[in-house]
């Protein structure tokens, strides 16, 4: 990306300063400032080891940059290119072609789900758009267990979500009324993008965002490319979950103790709709762009300025979280005075958060290489006084 404005950076000559002589920080370079301080002050006690951060406008990229370190025992540090698991930031781009389908006019956001997913329980009430928002009554079965060694080919998407909704036939709630997040939602989304392209989900991303908006360095496998620049998931040797968590996992996923954290070998997410891309946060900012009103060629010919608004419109209310299509924000924990989306990402070894502040045209992606941290003192670090 261009115009990244790094750490030691932060000085720009302003016209009219009461001293002609000094540079005055901008707003802008103070928050990135500010970010930066809490990004080392976090990794320092590697919490988490490494995290790498993008800010954007609808223009371009305004900073990018890694704190940290992706490996924590070859000391490889984390930077803007470093690789992540996004896990479940992962929805927001299959609810992005879903929209884009319907832009398209190949299905309808009011479509019945059985009509592109035989068999599929309560087809006959539960709605395209009631997936995108969360709002189908679906179950959210733990998805710990969902993933598989890196050097194993992925399963069948349709076979896998088939599977999982036999166990968790049985809605929870009525279609429509009430937003209760679940995982097994976006896996269906992703049989129903499949059924309208009449292309493997994983290959219908690939052609139809990835490429066109130049994420050349995100993925649903880790490419010969991509592995280099990998960063190694860690989790807390000592937590309450990880005895749980390493018996529901594949042997092996947890390789070996460093210090206070547990190693965890390269893994890939099964079930790629609901959590499985895998990159860099360079990437993901040019994903974020689209979603804050970019108007270059490469963004429209993705999703219209139309289809954009019309995924950050309230569409259902649950009692954890207002959703959008696909996007969401927290009624437990409201931003620090400005209005955004998001779509967190977590699992084992890694945490991410992806940010729109719609009235700013700001977008933020934070991705850490721990289990859990304190993403929300980074991002009201960059975000506060704007």
């Amino acid at each position: 990306m261009s115009d990244k404005l790094r750490c030691d950076v932060t000085v720009h000559p302003t016209e009219g300063d009461d001293d002609a002589g000094r540079a005055r920080r901008t707003p802008e370079a103070a928050q990135v400032e500010a970010g930066c301080q809490v990004a080392r002050e976090l990794t320092t006690g590697q919490r988490p080891p490494g995290v790498s951060v993008a800010v954007v406008d609808a223009e371009n990229a305004s900073w990018s940059d890694g704190f940290g370190f992706a490996d924590v025992e070859t000391r490889r540090p984390a930077s803007a290119d470093t690789v992540y698991l996004w896990f479940s930031m992962t929805k927001i781009v299959t609810a992005t072609a879903v929209v884009q389908l319907a832009e398209r006019g190949v299905l309808g956001l009011g479509d019945q789900v059985g009509s592109w997913v035989p068999g599929f329980p309560a087809g006959g009430r539960v709605t395209v758009r009631h997936l995108l928002s969360h709002s189908a009554g679906l179950s959210n079965p733990i998805p710990v267990g969902w993933v598989r060694p890196a050097d194993e080919p992925a399963g069948d998407l349709n076979e896998f979500a088939t599977r999982l909704l036999a166990k968790h036939s049985r809605l929870r709630g009525e279609p429509g009324v009430r937003a209760r997040y679940s995982n097994l939602g976006y896996l269906v989304l992703g049989q129903v993008i499949e059924a309208a392209s009449g292309s493997p989900y994983a290959d219908y991303v690939r052609a139809n965002i990835l490429a066109p908006l130049g994420m050349t360095s995100t993925d649903f496998v880790y490419r010969g490319e991509m592995t280099a620049r990998a960063a190694v998931g860690y989790h807390p040797r000592y937590g309450l979950s990880t005895p749980v968590l390493r018996r529901m996992v594949p042997a092996g996923i947890f390789d070996h103790r460093t210090g206070k954290l547990w190693a965890l070998s390269r893994f890939c997410v099964e079930g790629a709709a609901y959590g499985g891309l895998i990159g860099s946060v360079e990437d993901a900012a040019r994903f974020v762009r689209l979603h804050i009103g970019a108007a270059d060629e490469r963004s429209r010919s993705v999703l219209s300025a139309e289809g954009v608004a019309a995924m950050q419109e309230l569409t259902a209310r649950g009692r954890k979280l207002d959703v959008a299509l696909g996007w969401f924000h927290r009624d437990a924990d409201p931003d620090r005075g400005q209005r955004y989306w998001e779509h967190l990402g977590g699992g084992g070894g890694f945490f991410n958060t992806m940010r729109i502040y719609p009235d700013l045209n700001l977008g933020l992606v934070a991705m850490g290489n721990r289990t859990s941290w304190d993403y929300q003192r980074l991002t009201d670090a960059l975000t506060s006084r704007r």
